[in-house]
């Protein structure tokens, strides 16, 4: 048995933004980072935009944890082509934006971006990757690591722990069969739902935070609004490719008809009437 909850997109940006409510997205990061994550607190940053365009799009949210490295959590419904370009660019604002003026290089902050897309994005059959950055020898193969006394001075083990690190969750190649706690939490991101027999971290606290007959009505609303903005979004989508893929039968049939093809062959080409591509012939002969 299971129930359906409020979409993860909309309460990070609402509920999961209240400390007690942190055991939420304690219980995620933790199952995706392999690691006891402890949220010391939300941070405000440029890129929290409270626009009704931008808030129905993507939502995101900077936090800090107690190893006092940034979290930033995106979420992207709709396709965007340079999405990796976009997630280049909030790591650096991040890091930007954090440097106090006149600080040291070394207290650059490590960087953890998490991506939770709805959408199919680059080439690849698996629905998590990751991403960090080692250097390697052109020559000899091997991977650049950091002296003694930089592991020391820095307190990091390797190279990579200075630099961004990037998640990637395409939901939408989920399957839906959880083989593991991880597994638990991409269902519920894809879903909005958690079964009776989930056994991940947080997600015990989500099946109740994010339980929509809870929410005052003044949300329930809110929330309301939200989903009919989808809605509104995926029309607005679906409506562009119509007409671009109308745009294109058109260009196609009226080559053919330069090209000398007759009415019915152009037809079987493009799917368009006989009606439609006299009309294009008329057009063009004229």
């Amino acid at each position: 048995m299971s129930k359906k909850l409020i979409s993860f997109d909309w309460a990070i940006k609402r509920l999961l933004r209240n400390k007690a409510n942190f055991v939420v997205l304690e219980g995620f990061l933790s199952e995706l980072l392999f690691d006891n994550i402890q949220i010391e607190q939300i941070l405000e940053s440029e890129g929290n935009q409270e626009t009704d365009d931008d808030k129905f799009n993507r939502v995101d949210i900077l936090t800090k944890n107690s190893k006092n490295e940034l979290i930033i959590i995106e979420i992207q419904s709709t396709y965007e082509i340079d999405y990796f370009h976009r997630m280049a660019y909030g790591t650096s604002k991040a890091i930007s934006e954090n440097l106090k003026k006149r600080a040291k290089y070394s207290e650059i902050k490590k960087v953890i971006s998490i991506n939770i897309v709805y959408f199919d994005l680059g080439q690849g059959q698996d629905y998590i990757y990751r991403g960090r950055t080692d250097f390697k020898g052109l020559h000899q193969n091997d991977i650049l690591g950091l002296s003694e006394k930089q592991k020391q001075t820095f307190v990091k083990q390797d190279i990579a722990d200075i630099f961004p690190e990037y998640y990637l969750l395409k939901v939408n190649q989920f399957n839906d069969v959880a083989k593991d706690t991880l597994d638990e939490w991409v269902y519920f991101l894809k879903n909005s739902e958690v079964k009776d027999d989930f056994k991940a971290k947080g997600l015990k606290e989500a099946n109740e935070v994010l339980d929509i007959m809870r929410l005052e009505k003044e949300d329930q609303y809110g929330y309301n609004r939200y989903l009919d903005s989808l809605h509104l979004k995926a029309s607005e989508v679906f409506s562009l490719q119509t007409e671009a893929e109308f745009k294109l039968k058109d260009k196609i049939a009226i080559n053919s008809i330069k090209e000398g093809l007759n009415n019915e062959m152009i037809s079987k080409i493009t799917g368009l009437t006989i009606e439609k591509i006299q009309e294009l012939r008329n057009e063009t002969e004229n």
